[in-house]
């Protein structure tokens, strides 16, 4: 597509992947929304990118409605959702509670599946448009003390593998974004130490990896873009 010409919603937006994204996208001429529950740091991002700010949660349903109906409004249409919100907690199994997963669960999966659920109704009715799903190398194989994160991401997989099988037929491109570590804010909220390099991924790594898997003719599209870092540990 012409990047020009994409109208985006991007969830998560205020920090990391998300706000790197949305900076990208604006400065190449698209128009995006970015989504996120923190107010305040909502419309700081929203400031910094150039780009409409709507306050929302989607791990809550009447919120993942209105945050795409208010972005169709705010865009004067909509043909790009980035589903990028997501977090994570990390530790042994037997320490693991059921609150725990439910809490990840409830943004990183069906967050996830509420926004584009809401999407893709306005996506078949106007016969096009793209959903990118931000998940994980994590997603494809499990490591001790994932029990909850890498799941989330093998999931989102799945939907994904689902989500393009039901809507190819209506023009719609479904593609996962797969990194490996990132130094984000991510860790740092998870309760991990993270060491950073200009050897490692950051944020805006993978906002090229959208707009290039967006920019590519509407007859193709590349349904997987594993991205990793070429020498994380090196000097």
């Amino acid at each position: 597509m012409d990047i020009k010409n994409a109208k985006v919603l991007i969830t998560g937006g205020s920090a990391g992947i998300g706000l790197d994204t949305a900076k990208l996208l604006t400065e190449r001429g698209a128009q995006v929304v970015i989504c996120g529950r923190d107010q305040k740091k909502l419309d700081a991002a929203a400031a910094e990118a150039g780009c409409t700010a709507i306050q929302a949660d989607v791990s809550v349903e009447a919120d993942a409605v209105r945050v795409v109906k208010e972005s169709i409004s705010a865009l004067g249409g909509y043909n790009v959702l980035i589903n990028n919100a997501g977090f994570g907690t990390f530790g042994p199994l037997v320490g693991t509670t059921l609150e725990d997963m439910e809490r990840v669960y409830k943004t990183n999966v069906f967050g996830a599946m509420l926004v584009a659920r809401e999407s893709a109704k306005y996506f078949i009715e106007q016969n096009t448009g793209n959903i990118l799903n931000v998940g994980s190398t994590a997603g494809d194989k499990g490591f001790g003390g994932g029990s909850v994160y890498a799941s989330t991401k093998a999931a989102l997989k799945s939907m994904t593998e689902s989500w393009r099988d039901e809507l190819r037929t209506s023009n719609i491109r479904v593609v996962l974004i797969k990194p490996s570590e990132v130094v984000t804010e991510f860790a740092k909220a998870a309760g991990y130490p993270q060491e950073d390099s200009p050897k490692k991924l950051h944020g805006i790594d993978l906002a090229y990896a959208m707009l290039h898997a967006l920019e590519q003719p509407d007859t193709g599209f590349i349904p997987e873009v594993p991205v990793w870092a070429t020498n994380p540990k090196g000097s």
